[in-house]
């Protein structure tokens, strides 16, 4: 796939160039000569995001909004830096998210604890704060105008309490970061595409999981765009699919909540198992290995978030 993909409408993905290709997804949305970019990144995309533009014709004043689905730093690490590159642009985020961008320390601390030191400076880079006037809070139901396409804020918690998604009004399509899933590009079979939960520490709550789907299902969008990566149709299957994997993490989490040390280790194989048997049922084309390879780190990201559910039970 190349690196940008226009999808017509105004709409156009960019490989971020995070991890790997066409995993990570900056969107644009372009409208009279203004632009918007949904999701950052991280500081290493700037340079993608700007030739993107370049090659449409628009400098670094169109760009009018950065829009961050919510502030995992697969997804905000970047708004910094971005909002530093292009000086006309507001930040649009989360309620619960927007004192995170204007000091980004916390976000920083939590991302060390999972990868490290080391491997969280490679991956991001400096995460640069955001001045506090240049920040939007976005409340569910608010909306921005974009040369009078407007785009409408819906609050989706169950991935994470500072999510939200983008309803464009030009289409009727939604901009849904991780609350619709992961829809990698490698498990494609012709125009089949798949989706597969993330419940990345430490906000996994399935109950919310299952109410932002419905919210998203019931506007009957002809396409969402999910961070990784990019767009998703026949929204009715995947939306099932979401339902019922969301409900196969949650009963993982309850099957291992008393295995004391050895829990994240089962909580791994259990994943892992549920991964294999979602390939026999989709039937993916990939072999084992090439599964294991592509969907290693969400299996280890996604068994470390269910351990934060169960504890976060455990104190309830």
């Amino acid at each position: 796939m190349q690196a940008v993909t226009d999808y017509g409408n105004g709409i156009v993905a960019i490989d971020s160039g995070y991890v790997r290709p066409v995993f990570d997804a900056i969107h644009l949305i372009e409208e009279g000569g203004c632009a918007a970019l949904v999701d950052t990144g991280t500081n290493h995309s700037v340079p993608r995001v700007q030739a993107a533009l370049d090659s449409r014709g628009l400098s670094r004043d169109s760009v009018r909004w950065i829009i961050l689905t919510h502030v995992h730093l697969d997804h905000a690490g970047g708004a910094g830096a971005m909002m530093a590159h292009f000086p006309q642009a507001k930040l649009a985020v989360h309620p619960r998210g927007a004192r995170h961008m204007i000091d980004p320390s916390r976000l920083v601390e939590g991302t060390v604890a999972v990868y490290g030191e080391q491997a969280a400076e490679r991956l991001y880079g400096r995460i640069l704060p955001v001045s506090a006037e240049r920040v939007q809070a976005m409340p569910h139901g608010s909306s921005i105008d974009l040369a009078g396409r407007k785009l409408e804020f819906l609050d989706t918690p169950g991935h994470a309490r500072h999510h939200l998604c983008i309803v464009d009004s030009r289409t009727g399509h939604i901009f849904a970061g991780d609350s619709f899933g992961l829809s990698y590009r490698e498990l494609d079979d012709g125009p089949r595409q798949y989706v597969f939960p993330s419940c990345a520490p430490v906000q996994f709550d399935p109950g919310a999981f299952h109410r932002s789907l419905d919210l998203i299902t019931s506007l009957k969008p002809g396409a969402v765009y999910v961070t990784h990566y990019s767009q998703v149709r026949d929204i009715p299957r995947l939306a099932a699919d979401m339902h019922r994997l969301v409900d196969a993490f949650a009963a993982i989490g309850e099957r291992y909540q008393d295995a004391g040390e050895a829990r994240q280790s089962l909580l791994e194989q259990a994943m892992t198992e549920l991964v294999l048997e979602e390939a026999r049922r989709q039937s993916w084309k990939l072999t084992r290995p090439e599964l294991l390879a592509l969907l290693g780190p969400d299996i280890e990201l996604n068994a470390m978030g269910l351990g934060s559910w169960i504890d976060a039970r455990s104190r309830a």
